[in-house]
């Protein structure tokens, strides 16, 4: 269970200038941030003679913490930067000379999700390769979560990984692996979290290079995982409740840390929501099955509840699919469904009200030049 399905990706490493690594990884320290040809092919000439690329390490409210080739930076957010909605991963260009920030390069993913108790998207990384999906053998586990979280690493075309933490808690895996037996695609592997010798296999998957998103509820662990595989105490860490195994928010922000075997993690706060939006074809992959038993329904607009002909409902009475995972699906395109309506009344909104400020405006102008 702790072997990849993916191949292996080419090693690159870091450079001499860049945090403290193993001495064979010789690669430039803008590698060692995770630059790639991607990047590099969308720099015009001129800005490859007046700009430099910087990674964004850090977001805080008013300032971004960045690292180039020539070290670190800490730069003020200014409203064009912010209107560009900055986040953590991000590659930026600054002038050479006076670290002016000249634009936000495209990105190659992008994770995002619908902002607790607001009418917004929230971006929560950009540029990720792949991701740890954490969750730990106790009560925490939730297959239902699990896919959620699926979703949204698939929408972003990363590689999925699931690491299950807390075996040292844990007398008896089998049946949380069972439960998995469906996800024969998913790569899984069994951690103590605190044992180095444990997490060992993860680093197979840590590349030189790589951007790795750590992703779970608060409380699996995200932090010690981290600790554990730079060998540093870089987080804070906490405890969970007792009674129900759930964790307290230890960390407040997310960092980009680079580790000794060239690769970033990200370590990031506990979502208790993670409202899902633009995930479709992430939700495709992540229930491929039953986007198939659709496909053979006998009406294209079949609701999966009492049509003849349904296939989902047939496959649903043979055993072959589990009514848990069915239920997930639905409640997941019904949530998509309510999101992008939400985020399409905002955007109606946000145009009436900016005709109406441009209708104001174009009155006090024509107020101003008749003499009113």
């Amino acid at each position: 269970m702790s072997k990849s399905y993916f191949p292996r990706r080419p090693q690159t490493g870091f450079g001499r200038n860049s945090v403290r690594v193993s001495s064979k990884h010789t690669a430039s320290p803008l590698r060692a941030l995770g630059w790639k040809s991607f990047f590099q092919q969308q720099l015009s000439l001129d800005e490859l003679d007046s700009c430099v690329p910087m990674r964004v390490m850090a977001v805080h409210r008013s300032q971004l913490e960045l690292a180039g080739e020539e070290g670190a930076l800490t730069l003020s957010l200014t409203p064009s930067m912010a209107a560009e909605s900055l986040t953590i991963g991000d590659w930026l260009l600054l002038g050479r000379d006076d670290n002016r920030f000249v634009r936000c390069l495209e990105r190659n993913s992008l994770f995002q999700r619908m902002a607790p108790g607001a009418l917004q998207r929230q971006l929560i990384a950009a540029n990720v390769d792949s991701v740890f999906i954490v969750s730990s053998l106790n009560e925490d586990f939730n297959l239902s979560r699990i896919e959620r979280y699926l979703a949204l690493v698939r929408e972003s075309g990363c590689r999925p990984y699931l690491v299950l933490s807390k075996a040292d808690l844990c007398t008896d895996p089998s049946g949380y692996l069972e439960a998995l037996r469906p996800y024969k695609e998913l790569p899984v592997v069994i951690v103590n979290s605190l044992d180095s010798d444990s997490v060992a296999p993860l680093r197979e998957w840590c590349l030189p290079g790589e951007t790795i998103a750590l992703l779970g509820s608060s409380g699996v662990g995200k932090s010690t995982l981290l600790n554990t595989l730079s060998g540093a105490d870089l987080a804070l860490t906490g405890t969970i409740r007792e009674d129900d195994s759930k964790g307290r928010h230890t960390t407040r922000s997310r960092t980009l840390y680079p580790l000794s075997c060239g690769a970033l993690l990200l370590d990031s706060p506990g979502m208790r929501e993670l409202g899902l939006v633009h995930v479709e074809e992430g939700m495709a992959q992540a229930f491929a099955d039953i986007e198939s038993l659709a496909q053979r329904c006998r009406f294209s607009d079949c609701r999966h509840r009492s049509e003849p002909g349904c296939a989902v409902l047939a496959s649903l009475a043979g055993g072959s699919l589990d009514e848990r995972r069915l239920r997930n699906w639905e409640k997941l395109h019904r949530e998509l469904h309510i999101n992008h309506q939400t985020l399409a009344q905002k955007r109606a909104g946000d145009k009436a009200l900016s005709q109406l400020y441009r209708s104001v405006q174009d009155q006090a102008r024509k107020r101003k030049y008749s003499g009113e």
